[in-house]
């Protein structure tokens, strides 16, 4: 495998169509015609292709349109790619695995036509751990997608392919989805905005649906928070579930000022470090200073939830490998990787548990709940520690190990996939030693979206989040 340097930072911006424009500024570049939607689609691909040769982030790459389709939406003629554990049209769907050959797409996702709704010009499709189990888009026997603010560390994950290419500037937005932090962890990693939203606030694919616990939730990683809140408001245009509060355009910051919990170490006993325990220090401080009231919080979750969560993820495991074929006639479970086949033979053993991890999984909403009596928000870590070297997390890893490391590094993003609660990560002032960014974490009720908005905006304007351009 290539060799890097570990302080390698990797950028792509340049004076070119694309500037240093988010998606909303883009967008509205677009709409004014100081750019054109063909000129911003070449671009891009051009610096796709200069900043994929060193972060192994794309799957696929389509050739951009001539003329992209006229569109409106928020972000009409905005380049982007979707996640490939997503159907595209006409494109495979490979789930970061190599156990099985995937085959062309016959039609959109549900949530891939959300999205399209939005405007977006689709480059094709980035890059994720197997299946989306791991934290880290890291592979046994391939290269391993690298982190832009230093390619010796991991872009997180499972949406890190779309994390490493926004973070680096090639598109200013990309497709993302979460069953245990996969928006928020390569967000924090990224430095980049990283909103989950509810359970039910944008359009369920149909593995979602077939869960016995839904616990994926689809959006985008963005370097604005006005990006992230555009996105939500157009996925609201295209279809809102009656059943949660709208959410609407968010703007900028409320005026009322808010109770926030603190919770500095996990619900399950896992302690922060140091360096990420003084970013979620410094932003309670900013807090303060802005006027709201920040307090400790207990969340009295199962003490089993970490386990039981455990078996939940080697459930999936092994049904992956008891319906593959359904992905592709050559499937074969033999050939998942590391962590995939650990999981499931972990589950093999303590299948018998199933009930119980399901009736305790649902409970934990009680707990959240409590937690949140007197409370507007919750702010935490996103991670345990700060983001790891590349192979610490690889699926060649031993898997007693493996998994050892994953749960004390993902030790704070899976309440809120069980509850089916919103919650956004986002950067903190400053990097690591390392010259990486640190993200934080909001965590509000069902349907609290525009609460996290308001309070990422108010960060944002305060704080101005780190530029790998600067850097």
């Amino acid at each position: 495998m290539t060799t890097f340097d570990e302080r390698t930072t990797v950028h792509a911006f340049r004076d070119d169509a694309l500037g240093d424009h988010d998606a909303v500024g883009l967008a509205e570049a677009i709409r004014r015609n100081e750019v054109s939607a063909a000129e911003v689609a070449r671009d891009a691909a051009e610096r796709v292709a200069a900043a994929d040769a060193q972060l192994n982030a794309v799957q696929l790459r389509i050739d951009p349109p001539a003329e992209p389709a006229a569109a409106g939406g928020a972000f009409a003629g905005v380049p982007t790619f979707v996640k490939d554990n997503t159907d595209y049209l006409a494109l495979p769907t490979g789930h970061g695995s190599a156990a099985f050959t995937p085959r062309a797409a016959r039609r959109h996702a549900p949530f891939a036509r959300q999205f399209l709704s939005t405007g977006v010009t689709v480059l094709g499709k980035t890059r994720l751990p197997e299946f989306g189990f791991s934290p880290t888009t890291e592979y046994d026997g391939a290269e391993p997608v690298r982190n832009p603010w230093n390619t010796g560390y991991s872009a997180g994950g499972s949406s890190g392919g779309s994390a490493a290419l926004v973070a680096a500037g090639a598109v200013p937005i990309a497709h993302a989805n979460d069953g245990g932090g996969s928006i928020r962890i390569p967000a924090a990693c990224c430095g980049l905005v990283g909103l989950k939203p509810s359970r039910g606030r944008v359009v369920a694919n149909a593995q979602s649906r077939q869960l016995p616990l839904d616990i994926v939730t689809d959006g985008v990683v963005s370097r604005s928070v006005r990006d992230a809140a555009a996105f939500l408001a157009g996925a609201e245009t295209y279809w809102r579930n009656p059943k949660l509060p709208p959410v609407g355009l968010v703007e900028g910051p409320s005026e009322r000022r808010l109770r926030i919990g603190l919770l500095l170490d996990s619900p399950n006993g896992v302690r922060s470090d140091t360096a990420t325990r003084a970013a979620v220090t410094r932003t309670v401080t900013t807090l303060e200073r802005l006027g709201h009231t920040v307090e400790p919080v207990e969340l009295a979750i199962d003490p089993r939830f970490t386990d039981d969560f455990l078996t939940f993820w080697g459930l999936l495991a092994f049904l992956l490998g008891v319906t593959g074929r359904t992905l592709g006639a050559d499937f074969d479970r033999q050939r998942m990787d590391g962590l995939s086949r650990g999981l499931r033979e972990t589950y093999l053993r303590d299948w018998r548990h199933t009930p119980g991890v399901l009736r305790r999984l649902k409970r934990t909403k009680e707990a959240y709940a409590a937690a949140f009596r007197g409370l507007d928000l919750v702010l935490s870590p996103v991670l345990a520690h700060t983001t790891p070297p590349i192979g610490h997390l690889s699926p060649v890893v031993p898997y007693a190990t493996l998994i050892e490391r994953i749960l004390a590094y993902v030790a704070f993003t899976p309440v809120s996939n069980v509850v089916g609660t919103p919650s956004v990560s986002v950067p903190s002032p400053g990097l690591t030693d390392g010259g990486l960014p640190v993200g934080v974490m909001f965590s509000g009720r069902p349907g609290s979206e525009r609460q996290l908005l308001e309070i990422a905006y108010e960060l944002e304007a305060e704080q101005p989040f780190p530029r790998i351009q600067d850097s």
